[in-house]
């Protein structure tokens, strides 16, 4: 269908991602005709949400909640240990990890809306599976999750997307691909529509409502160099090259109010010689996690950071931007045997810049840029200073420690020293920003006044005021749900309402 042709759009979606889709469907399970925007090829589509694992974190007390969104057989329920997550928990890991910057409106929608969301999501069709091989370790010789998560989208953020777009044109929603939004309409002080690009020629798309979910600026490196500052134009994205900020920049025009953190952002540690952007065949793979259970040098050969701060869940979204400040913006990771068996399945796939050595010295000689004599100096350092009367427990926080460090190592501090010994060389790689556009609960975008801007709705990475400094894995996908489910709803009852 040619741009010219479209007519008769209650709600435009600009975006593909897990955030735009569920708009989508939303705006279209309330009686809106709805058409979506998607910048990139087909072949490339959906956004961010491709690349994620596909984590989730949701809402749930007992076995029965938790069955809400995945299945659980009856073996599994007899010996798995899934836990519970409360709201409590919830609201704490969000305070906690933002140093409680996280706007309380909106935090409360997220949470409280979480496990009905993902619901909602299976209800359409969307699948789940229990994450074994990154949230659960065998205890006793049965699993036992820990972090707060238990489940992921089935097949990752690949999978959610494949399912969410086969759903969306089941359902008979448009999707036009290759058409990006090049700016909003407005008439009498609401928007109206926007002006489509596909293919270089640009016609004017009216509709009653527009949803902006695609995605913040992570992939733009002026804009991160402006906003993030000094190198951060060099980190590696870990996701499309798509997201270079145009929603918010449309948004603005428009009299948006900016909020959120702005110079802030997700960022992990990466594969050190993964393409500058995401890879669609390894995806997450080019992550590396599992850091709590080793140590991590840089150039100098001296650790930076307390590995064992907290669950990876709580530390890795941060971490990334510590890689990032080191002398040449790298870091190896090094574990030795003890350990290897715990490894998340990322470190064992073909595309991964690794060392491995029978000796100490033979390591420190592969760990290429690094101070090979000050590496052994602080390998021999952390094993003296770990406390060897407490012992490892990889599913709680063990208190496993080393004393007298100047970076200490909080838990899981286990000496390395046993062969072979491995590392692998990591960079930063930059997930998605921060900072974004004001919203009001019912995601309306807030203009500069403090007045909602009628017509205009927004949802996913654009929704500013969620994370500050750090973020709880796996909630960028659930919040990109519950909030596009939200805008969708909105947008089509605004939509539909007679307008004075």
């Amino acid at each position: 269908m040619q741009l010219e042709e479209i007519s008769g759009v209650d709600v435009i979606v600009v975006g593909a991602g897990n955030a735009a889709i569920c708009a989508a469907l939303a705006a279209h399970e309330a009686g809106a005709k709805v058409v979506v925007l998607e910048k990139a090829p087909e072949t490339e589509k959906g956004g961010n949400s491709f690349f994620t694992a596909g984590a989730t974190r949701f809402v749930f007390n007992n076995l029965d909640e938790l069955r809400e969104v995945l299945d659980v057989s009856e073996e599994e329920a007899r010996t798995v240990d899934f836990g519970t997550y409360t709201q409590e928990n919830f609201f704490d890991d969000m305070g906690r990890v933002t140093q409680y910057r996280c706007d309380p409106d909106l935090t409360e929608i997220l949470v409280r809306n979480s496990r009905r969301t993902l619901a909602w999501m299976k209800s359409k069709g969307v699948r789940f599976e229990p994450m074994y091989g990154r949230q659960a370790h065998k205890v006793d010789g049965g699993f036992k999750f820990f972090g707060g998560q238990v489940c992921a989208f089935w097949g990752g953020g690949a999978g959610l997307i494949d399912s969410l777009h086969t759903i969306a044109k089941k359902t008979g929603i448009l999707i036009l691909y290759e058409t990006g939004a090049v700016s909003l309409l407005s008439k009498d002080g609401r928007v109206c529509g926007v002006l489509a690009d596909h293919d270089g020629r640009q016609n004017e798309i009216s509709a009653g409502a527009v949803v902006l979910a695609c995605g913040g600026f992570e992939s733009n490196a002026e804009m991160r160099a402006r906003y993030l500052g000094p190198n951060w134009d060099l980190a590696k994205v870990r996701g499309t090259r798509f997201n270079m900020g145009g929603g918010i920049s449309m948004a603005l025009a428009m009299g948006a109010m900016p909020c959120g953190h702005w110079s802030g952002a997700h960022a992990v540690g990466w594969d050190l010689n993964a393409p500058t952007f995401g890879d669609r065949v390894v995806g997450d793979g080019f992550q590396k996690h599992s850091y709590p259970f080793g140590i991590m040098v840089n150039a100098n050969g001296e650790r930076f950071v307390d590995e064992g701060a907290d669950f990876r869940n709580f530390t890795y979204a941060k971490y990334g931007l510590e890689v990032l400040k080191q002398p040449g913006m790298f870091a190896w990771q090094v574990f030795d045997a003890k350990v290897d068996p715990i490894l998340r399945d990322e470190y064992r796939i073909r595309q991964v810049t690794k060392v491995d050595a029978a000796s100490l010295e033979e390591l420190a000689g592969k760990l290429e840029g690094v101070d090979k004599r000050r590496f052994l100096e602080t390998v021999a350092e952390y094993n003296k200073a770990v406390r060897q009367d407490i012992p490892f427990n990889s599913v709680i926080r063990d208190g496993k420690c080393t004393e007298g460090l100047r970076i200490p190592k909080t838990n899981w501090a286990n000496t390395i020293d046993t062969p072979p010994f491995q590392a692998y060389g990591i960079t930063c790689g930059i997930t998605f920003t921060f900072g974004g556009v004001k919203v009001s609960p019912s995601t309306a975008v807030q203009s500069v006044s403090g007045k909602h801007i009628p017509g205009l709705y927004a949802a996913g990475e654009m929704v500013g005021g969620l994370f500050y400094f750090n973020y709880p894995s796996g909630t960028g996908l659930v919040s990109g749900a519950v909030f596009g489910r939200i805008a969708g709803t909105e947008a089509a009852d605004y939509a539909r309402r007679p307008q004075r």
